[in-house]
């Protein structure tokens, strides 16, 4: 997480700093409102801004707001007046710090913007499978499509790639396509130049540069205006992009992700989203399935999620009943991981005695769940068991086999495409088709895919 300090670093303040260098924060640090904005718009980022009390927050604030820069500010001070932290709150502050710090409170701040306690958990074959194929990807420079249905992990998965990738120590920006007005959207992708429009007081460094050497996803793509997707593919194809008011590009160097919750083939087929863009963007496919097909996943996730808000709200995390464990497997859950996780938070809340029982699993009201019963998990579950249990008794070379092939089919035939996508040499990939075919295996050639088998 990158925390921007905004005061001098003598004092308490300078304390404050090491809680957050200590709890694994990236620190930067400047003296002045104006300074801080100067540094927001170079591109160097933050994820909070942390503001002595006794400089002026409220044009700090106003200065973002002007500059469409969304960064959450954080206010802290010594012996500060209580309508004094109350202004700073109004003025658009998330919170107040009292000075000296409190290394927990400190430490809770962070966590609750930053969110980083979001491990990939997976314990379902099905969501295995799709982690196994993000792992043999991760290496590469390909674009990624990540689908699945609202609060399935779609920005875990992300962040799973990009940890695994060989840009793991460079940045991950994330911009919401649906969260911000389209109008705004150009900017925030690209930057503007001075006088670019109305408000344009200074130069931007938008998310393409602000993420070079690192990965930018691009989360719900299916939102963003057509024209504003033309511009965004000839930012991928050529790799450099053209501020706002910009008179010539700027080369970057980034790995484009991007995250939908829609079909976006029927959504080329409606005209709202362009079949070139998405060609380009869907190289490797990560398909998330929903909680529901993921049976295994409820409760190792509700585990997880118990002992986050039991350390978040300073209590013993208690195990779940067996017949909590039963009502949670057999509910729906069609808000995915989001419902789960909040259904766990007040769990941690209500439940008494040694463990949760079903009576403390309640809607947001206070009701109680109707757990009803879910078929298709148990459909899906033996599904997923199925075709792990196909897998059991096969060498690794026949299962290296099906995946290069698989892939190749994918990739319409196209030697180089598969190579980047398994991660190997085309030399490599190459040779093992020719050792493929004089084993007498049908090795598909370029543009002749198998037949069944899906290309987009």
């Amino acid at each position: 997480m990158r925390v921007l300090i905004v005061g001098s670093l003598g004092g308490q303040l300078h304390t404050a700093t090491k809680i957050a260098i200590d709890r694994g924060a990236s620190v930067a640090q400047v003296d002045t409102i104006q300074q801080a904005t100067s540094h927001l718009r170079a591109g160097r980022g933050a994820d909070l801004i942390m503001v002595d009390l006794s400089l002026d927050v409220q044009a700090l604030i106003a200065a973002n707001e002007a500059e469409r820069i969304i960064v959450p500010v954080v206010v802290c001070g010594v012996n500060v007046r209580p309508e004094a932290a109350a202004a700073a709150i109004r003025a658009g502050a998330k919170e107040f710090i009292p000075l000296p710090p409190d290394a927990d409170l400190i430490a809770a701040i962070l966590e609750a913007i930053s969110d980083d306690e979001r491990p990939m958990i997976a314990r379902d074959p099905s969501m295995q499978t799709v982690i196994t194929l993000a792992d043999r990807i991760a290496g590469s420079d390909a674009s990624v499509l990540i689908t699945g249905e609202s609060g399935s992990g779609k920005e875990v998965m992300a962040r799973h790639v990009h940890a695994k990738s060989k840009r793991a120590g460079a940045p991950f920006i994330s911009v919401n396509c649906a969260a911000i007005p389209e109008n705004l959207l150009e900017s925030e992708l690209f930057g503007h130049e001075k006088g670019a429009f109305t408000g344009a007081i200074a130069r931007r460094i938008g998310k393409f540069e602000e993420a070079d050497g690192g990965t930018l996803l691009l989360d719900e793509i299916s939102e963003m205006d057509t024209r504003l997707q033309a511009k965004l593919l000839r930012a991928i194809q050529e790799r450099e992009i053209d501020r706002v008011g910009g008179t010539k590009p700027v080369k970057v160097n980034i790995r484009i992700l991007a995250t939908s919750n829609r079909d976006l083939r029927k959504a080329v087929a409606e005209g709202t989203f362009r079949e070139d863009l998405l060609f380009r963007l869907n190289v490797v496919n990560l398909a998330l399935p929903p909680l529901r097909e993921r049976p295994a996943d409820i409760l190792a996730l509700s585990e997880h999620f118990i002992r986050k808000y039991a350390t978040a709200n300073q209590v013993e995390p208690l195990p779940l009943s067996e017949a909590s464990k039963a009502h949670l497997v057999a509910r729906e859950w069609t808000g995915n991981v989001r419902e789960l996780e909040n259904a766990m938070h007040r769990a941690v809340l209500l439940a008494t005695g040694r463990e949760i029982s079903p009576d403390a699993i309640r809607m947001p009201d206070g009701s109680v769940f109707s757990g009803s019963g879910n078929t298709a998990v148990r459909q899906a579950s033996d599904a997923a068991n199925a075709a792990q249990r196909v897998m059991v008794g096969m060498t690794v070379a026949e299962v290296e086999q099906d995946l290069i092939l698989d892939t190749l089919d994918h990739c319409l035939g196209n030697r180089t495409h598969a190579a980047n996508i398994l991660g190997i040499s085309i030399r490599t990939l190459r040779n093992k088709l020719k050792l493929y075919s004089e084993q007498g295996v049908t090795v598909p050639q370029p543009n002749q895919p198998a037949m069944g088998v899906s290309v987009a």
